[in-house]
């Protein structure tokens, strides 16, 4: 779970202006904090299998909004993943 000061940071970072808080790129970024949170529980915790269903629900909706993302915007796609690191 993020605090609550950690999803501002992330807002802050990734919105298109002043008064964003739920655009695409902000979406996409709170997301792929979550699956990092998760995926450093499963290494501890292999055997939680309703922690796993969760995150691959996450990285599916993840996955939605970034090809969403892609067919609208290809600019602002492409400085995502390069900020989030993904699609390496």
């Amino acid at each position: 779970m993020l605090s609550k000061e950690r999803r501002q940071e992330i807002i802050a970072a990734h919105r298109l202006n002043a008064s964003d808080s739920g655009s695409s790129d902000v979406q996409i970024a709170i997301l792929t904090e979550r699956i990092k949170q998760l995926t450093e529980h499963l290494k501890v915790h292999r055997k939680d299998h309703h922690s796993r269903r969760g995150l691959l629900k996450l990285v599916g909706q993840r996955r939605r909004l970034l090809r969403y993302l892609s067919r609208t915007d290809v600019g602002r796609y492409r400085k995502l993943i390069a900020s989030l690191g993904l699609r390496k």
